[in-house]
Order: structure tokens, then sequence, then C-alpha cells
């Protein structure tokens, strides 16, 4: 009979418990003290830590977090949008129509389709920033702890799946301070469905096309939301399945509350946000004149016999039962190349420039349900090769490197579906 059997808990939780009960009762013979005052820090923890208040406060400055940061940003998405529609109009004017096309829509429209969605990524690191080091965000790990060790999911791997709402890769990395390989492998194989920043404009962009802006932090929160269900459940399910095994267990100190300062938390906004900003003069340059070529070539066909076309119709068979066309099947391939390559694409297959002209192209071609079906199939599909290639890294399989994108692939496609299902018989 092992020592769990004969204990009825874990033996490293019995220990833990024994030796702060002998510390206690220590402390009981030796320690003077006056009548317990309480403190702002112990109120706080009443709240922030209750077994049934935790969760949905936890929910509810997530919901919060996307509000503020969506409807913050939205002057300074129109500023940096006018901005390189002024910068487009003069390289339309050059003389020579295929380097004209290649700045203009390849260099200028498609870079300026991503660098547009830079304050709402900058404003949730932000928010980000100043939960993490006022120490609200240690706490909500305790919290979530107990739901997610229930449902197959380590304590400790909350720190990493918060870290994949930045980037998944450096979440996958984080990985590797989980005790135990199954408990280790669950949370690296989850992990790309949490919702990086990479994702953030594409939310913003479907969300803004079909919804009021009142409207759209909200429908951005339930797609965070969705992807931290599919991740518990996944987990769920692989610790029935395929990764069995004891489960090790998760003790932590909490940090004292602290007033964030406005350096620190510019400072971290900053160390997490330039990333994306790297990303985008380098990774994503690349890439919009990768997709601007496939659109353009074969030279005078039109856009449905490009290279890109072909990609499109090559893929629609896949999605047309969710209502997407070859437009948006292309646009989803190019994403595997960054998530943040979809807006960029579709700007170039639409033809416009603006964030506005794309959203207004989705709100024509497609219903507000089949837009909430998109970014559903955003969130969870194969993700960005940077982080199949940081799964290969940390797991040195190829099995499950394989494993994650196919399953991956398919959940999106049934969650999609069941949304598109749902979504019209609800009349939306």
């Amino acid at each position: 009979m092992s020592a769990q059997e004969v204990l009825g808990e874990d033996p490293e939780i019995v220990l833990a418990d024994q030796r702060y009960k002998f510390i206690g009762d220590v402390l009981q013979t030796s320690l003077v003290r006056g009548k317990k005052k309480w403190t702002s820090s112990d109120m706080l923890d009443k709240v922030f830590l209750d077994k049934a208040l935790g969760i949905p406060v936890f929910l509810a400055f997530m919901w919060i977090l996307f509000t503020f940061a969506i409807e913050t940003s939205g002057v300074y998405m129109t500023i940096v949008e006018e901005f390189f529609g002024w910068l487009g109009g003069f390289a339309g004017a050059i003389g020579n129509e295929l380097l004209a096309s290649l700045i203009a829509d390849g260099l200028i429209g498609g870079l300026g389709g991503v660098l547009v969605f830079v304050p709402p990524i900058f404003f949730t690191f932000l928010g980000i920033s100043i939960l993490e080091d006022s120490g609200y965000l240690a706490r909500a790990a305790f919290v979530m702890d107990r739901l997610m060790y229930k449902l197959g999911l380590h304590g400790r791997s909350f720190i990493p799946m918060l870290l994949g709402f930045g980037c998944n890769v450096p979440g996958i990395m984080a990985c590797r301070s989980i005790e135990g390989e199954n408990d280790r492998l669950v949370t690296i194989l989850v992990n790309p469905l949490m919702s990086c920043g990479a994702r953030l404009p594409v939310y913003v962009l479907v969300a803004g096309a079909f919804w009021s802006e009142a409207m759209v932090g909200g429908v951005v929160w339930s797609m965070y939301l969705l992807g931290m269900v599919l991740a518990i459940v996944v987990a769920y399910v692989l610790r029935k399945t395929v990764l069995k095994g004891e489960q090790a267990p998760f003790i932590m100190e909490l940090p004292i509350y602290k007033t964030p300062t406005f350096q620190g938390s510019i400072l971290h906004m900053w160390e997490r946000g330039v990333i994306f900003l790297k990303k985008a003069g380098t990774y994503l340059l690349g890439a919009s004149i990768f997709v601007w070529f496939l659109i353009t070539f074969p030279l005078g066909a039109p856009i449905e016999q490009s290279y890109a076309g072909m990609i499109g119709h090559f893929v629609e068979p896949i999605l047309r039962p969710l209502g997407f066309d070859w437009r948006i099947g292309a646009a989803l391939v190019f994403g595997l190349l960054a998530k943040e390559v979809v807006v960029e694409a579709l700007g170039i297959i639409f033809a416009v420039e603006s964030e506005a002209a794309i959203a207004t192209a989705l709100a024509a071609s497609f219903t507000p349900v089949q837009g909430l079906a998109l970014m559903a199939f955003v969130l969870i599909y194969v993700p960005c090769l940077a982080v199949v290639a940081a799964v290969k890294a940390e797991t040195n399989s190829w099995k499950w490197t394989l494993f994650g994108p196919i399953y991956q692939t398919v959940l999106a496609g049934a969650v999609s579906f069941l949304i598109i299902v749902i979504g019209g018989a609800m009349g939306i």
C-alpha cells in the first residue's frame, strides 16, 4: 500500500501541513502578541483568495483589462492608420506600377495593417504589468490552482499560461520550471490555446467589423476566456488518457501587495511590447512581401488565379462548412507564418489599406456568427511556426510536436462549427 493510500492525500502536502503545524505550535509557546489587527492585505486576501469569489474576481479583472485596452487605444489606432494611409498615397504616385504596388500594398499597406494594432497590444501589456506588479497575479495563480489541479493542470502551469498571453514561445519555455514530465508536457501542449498578442489584431479587426465599439472589449475577452476553458478541458482529457500519472503538488509564497509604480509598469509594458515591434520590423516585413508576391503573381492574373488564390481554393473545401471562402482560407494559411499576417493578407486580398476598410469588407461578406467562428478558429488552429519549433525544442519529440497542430486544427473546426450551429439557431 502506498503512502498516499495510507494518508488519503499526497504525502508532500501532508508533510508541508505538518511542518507548518509544528512551526505554529512552537510559535504558540514562544511568541507573545496582542490582539490581531486586520490589515489592508488581510482584507484584500479575504476577497481575492476566497473559494467562491476568487475565480469570478479574476475573470472580472480580465474583462476590465481588455475593455480598457480596446477603448483607450481607439484614438491612437486612428492616428497610426491615417499616418500609413498618408504614406501609401505617396507610394502610389510612383511611376512604375509594379514597384508602386510593392511599396504601397506590400510594405506600407501590409505592415501598416499590423502596426495599427500596436496601441491595444501595448495597453493590454500595461494592464497585465499593473496586475503583476501589484502582487495580484500570484494570488490569481493560487486561486486557480484548486480548479486546475482537479482538471489535470499543475498549479505552476498558470504562470507559463499567463506568459502565453504575450507570446506562446516564452510561455512554452517557462514550462521547464514544472516538476513532473507529464505535468510539463500537458502544459506545453495546451499553452498554444492561450491567446497570444499576435492574435489580438485579428480579434480587434473582426470584432470591430460586426459589433459596436462598446461591445468589442467583451467580444475580445470572450476569446481569451474560450482559450483558457479549452486549455483546461484538453488538459483534463490528456491526463485521463495518454498522459496519466500523479500530479506534483503546488506550493508557493504569496508576495506582499504593492502599489505599482508608473515607471515600473511602463518598463514592463515596453519589454513585452518591443518584442512585437521587433517582429513587425523584421519577420512581419518579410511576410508582407511574401504575401504580396503570392497575390500579385502571375502578373496580370485576377487575384483568384494568383498563387495565393490557388492556395485559398485548395483549402476552401475544408473550410466551406464554416462558411469561409478562399479569401479566408488563404489568410489562414498565411497565418502559419505569424497570426498577425492574417490581417495583412486580408487587407491585400480585399485590396484595401485601412483597418476600417478591411472591417467593412468583412461585414459585407460574412455574418456576425461567422466572424465569431473565424476568431475562434484563429485562436485554436495550428500555431505559428515559431511556436511549433519551440514545442519541438522543449519536448525533443516529433510525435508531440505533430500531435499539437493536428489536435488543434481538429478542435478549431469542431468549435467553430459549433459556434455556427448555435449562433444560427439563436439568430445571430
